[in-house]
């Protein structure tokens, strides 16, 4: 078993204008048997959901994972770290002193998948397509800066901001801003099912099983036009039930690579030291993903911020980590991550180590009655097999305290997130992996108007003032904006972090590109995998 160790640097998210032009690239020669990936990430069309790949809806990981193979932006991430590039755009920048203006210039002869040419319209159409359906996922505030675009001719798009957005062209790089072709989306209608329909690198044929995508047979696209070089010419990404299931697939020879989610114990084998025969490496890189409670501020259980600094009082990150997790996680303090400019320890600096004392204190001078009611809800299909054990430590740490009497209810993802956006649960476990790795993309997404949780919660300083600050700030790192709405946030208690985590992909030895198949956001770069020779 062959191990790769990939360190992001300490600070990410560094953010200047980016002006540049770049050529495209030649895609690879690939060939060989399609390379088979394996994920544990559903993808279901409900009553509730009826169009999970839509750009204007899709806005979890899983989805993104699709979209970011088949729907091309104007900007994207670099393999590895990095500011975003031009991609669909041959240049891009910010083109005013007061980063109010950015002005891309798109790629000459950039097509569709079915041929048709892609022309400036087709972007305005695109993003101001998800502004305009404002699906309830939220993902539509990613571009919620935008006042107006303007075209200029077939290549020239301008974005008129309402305010200065030094996050920008990272929010370009995202699928809600992917291109798509208004023959194939309605502009005032999500598109049901799984049809993706774009000009990235790849072309998308899903196999279905009732309303279940099973598998989704990503083609090189011959119409391609941008940076990326495609060193393969087909990937098929398999879901399975289980993390379990998907190692024994991969143990098998029936998949290739191995991604989210695996479990503790997976990781902890397959960093064993082995012989040298194995056929399996494994790679890990630093990540940004993280994990926390959220709370619906209005439900009567946690609608006092006494009860919820309380848990936050109770909880021992360090122990949950420990038990659960081990050396794959650590603590996290706040929303934004360690690694992250701008992160700070606001929750560690506001309650210091778990005392139930104080915890205590905090309830008796708000008159709470204790023990206090509560039920953790959490879902069993989308963030691990581990998820329930972490449910179960954090039941028993609160419960241990006495001042709180906790139950634990677990729903699949799909049953889970309509309950969750209709205000269903008082408290409830999420994740979050970045649309981009920059602290804005830890805060606003939660924090901000039309916020993805659809919580409650608001805070007007936060909207009005420290976010617009933030975003006019270019140096991430001294940006006393993202410091003071981290404290916020750790007063009010809206949202508990956990934990961040590292990312993992398994694969077998000869698969080439697994040391950029993730990049600074976690997100799939399937163009990196290529087939090699065996050791």
């Amino acid at each position: 078993m062959n191990r790769k160790n990939l360190v992001l640097p300490a600070v990410v998210g560094l953010l200047a204008p980016v002006l540049a032009a770049c050529g495209g690239s030649d895609s690879g020669s690939g060939g060989g048997n399609a390379i088979v990936v394996g994920t544990t990430d559903r993808f279901t069309a409900t009553k509730d959901a009826p169009a999970p790949l839509d750009p204007a809806y899709a806005y979890d990981v899983g989805s993104w994972n699709i979209l970011r193979q088949t729907v091309q932006t104007l900007m994207t991430l670099p393999k590895g770290d990095g500011q975003p590039v031009p991609e669909a755009a041959e240049s891009c920048g910010f083109t005013d002193t007061g980063n109010e203006r950015y002005a891309c210039k798109l790629r000459d002869g950039l097509k569709f998948s079915n041929g048709d040419a892609i022309t400036a319209a087709d972007v305005k159409f695109s993003i101001e397509r998800a502004r305009t359906i404002k699906a309830d996922t939220g993902v539509f505030a990613l571009m919620s800066t935008v006042d107006t675009i303007e075209t200029q001719g077939d290549r020239e798009v301008i974005f008129h901001l309402k305010t200065a957005d030094a996050t920008f062209p990272y929010k370009l790089s995202t699928p809600v801003a992917g291109i798509v072709n208004p023959d194939d989306y309605a502009k005032d209608k999500l598109r049901d099912g799984f049809a993706v329909d774009g000009s990235g690198p790849y072309t998308l044929k899903a196999e279905t099983d009732g309303d279940e995508m099973t598998r989704a047979v990503f083609t090189k696209n011959p119409h391609y036009k941008g940076t990326l070089k495609v060193n393969n010419d087909k990937v098929e990404m398999a879901s399975f039930a289980d993390a379990d299931t998907m190692g024994k697939a991969l143990d098998k020879g029936d998949i290739d690579v191995m991604t989210r989610s695996m479990t503790p114990a997976q990781v902890d084998k397959l960093s064993a030291p082995s012989s040298t025969d194995s056929k399996v490496e494994l790679v890990d890189v630093a990540g940004l993903g993280i994990r926390y409670l959220a709370f619906n501020t209005e439900a009567p259980e946690v609608e006092s911020k006494a009860v919820r600094a309380a848990m936050a009082q109770v909880i021992d990150r360090s122990k949950l980590v420990t038990e659960v997790y081990g050396t794959q996680a650590e603590p996290l303090y706040s929303l934004v991550p360690a690694s992250v400019a701008g992160h700070t320890n606001a929750f560690y600096n506001k309650y210091g180590d778990p005392s139930v004392a104080k915890a205590k204190a905090l309830l008796q001078k708000a008159d709470i009655s204790t023990p206090v009611k509560l039920t953790l809800n959490y879902t069993t299909d989308h963030y691990g097999a581990a998820t329930k054990q972490e449910f179960e430590v954090l039941q028993k740490q609160l419960n241990d305290s006495g001042l709180f009497d906790v139950t634990i209810k677990g729903t699949p993802w799909d049953a889970f997130i309509p309950a969750e956006r209709k205000g269903e649960y008082a408290v409830y476990g999420m994740g979050w992996f970045p649309d981009f790795p920059d602290a804005d993309n830890f805060l606003a997404p939660f924090l901000d108007k039309d916020n993805t949780l659809n919580s409650p919660y608001s805070n007007s300083k936060i909207i009005n003032t420290l976010i617009p600050e933030s975003r006019r700030e270019t140096d991430r790192a001294s940006d006393k904006s993202l410091t003071t709405i981290q404290d916020i946030v750790a007063d009010d208690v809206p949202i508990l972090p956990l934990w961040q985590g590292k990312e993992f992909v398994a694969a077998r030895d000869d698969i080439t590109g697994t040391a950029y198949v993730l990049n600074s956001a976690s997100s799939l770069q399937l163009w990196e995998l290529g087939r090699g020779v065996s050791e």
